[in-house]
């Protein structure tokens, strides 16, 4: 029930758009637009092959993906998984 109601105050705050008159108002695709370029920093690896090591991190985990949130969603066991990636 407290699930539903934070829902329904989120739609209630939605709503609140349908009052903004957007007449005119050409769609954004990014609020940095009116930029020629997105400055990006640069990707500089400083260390690396540790795959091993951040998955010891894992409280759950299928082969080498962390599984998030955990225990949120129940996983198919290995034998299910070949049917169960069919049907999706």
């Amino acid at each position: 029930s407290e699930g539903v109601e934070r829902l329904q105050k989120a739609i209630q705050f939605a709503d609140q758009l349908h009052e903004v008159n957007t007449e005119g108002v050409e769609p954004m695709d990014s609020v940095l637009e009116d930029r020629w370029c997105l400055y990006l920093r640069e990707d500089d690896v400083t260390e690396g092959n540790c795959t091993k090591e951040l998955l010891e991190n894992a409280r759950e985990k299928v082969e080498e993906y962390f599984v998030a949130p955990p225990g949120n969603i129940p996983l198919p066991k290995l034998e299910e998984r070949e049917t169960f990636l069919q049907g999706s």
